[in-house]
């Protein structure tokens, strides 16, 4: 879902995305060979039930803006969502 977004943006905006793996891809994958992708420093070291927290902090912390889509209180999105704003990045809310 994100992906089409920012590929529709990129058509009337000047902005760059990269997508940001939580996991060393296991197989060749197709779609990581068209689309530009990044692992965050150290992942390769984190516990694999850690890795997406590791790589959500990671992004908060290398990004300019934030994008959330959050629909409960609770969970991995909201944990994000709670960490970005108390880090004091500008934020837009889906």
């Amino acid at each position: 879902m994100v992906y089409g977004v920012l590929t529709e943006l990129q058509k009337s905006h000047d902005i760059r995305f990269d997508i940001v793996l939580a996991y060393l891809p296991v197989k060749k994958d197709l779609f990581c060979e068209q689309v530009p992708t990044i692992l965050p420093e150290g992942i390769e070291t984190v516990p694999r039930r850690f890795a997406i927290e590791y790589r959500n902090k990671w992004m908060i912390e290398k990004s300019d803006i934030v994008v959330t889509y959050v629909r409960h209180s609770f969970g991995g999105a909201a944990k994000f969502d709670a960490l970005a704003k108390r880090k004091g990045k500008r934020m837009v809310k889906m």
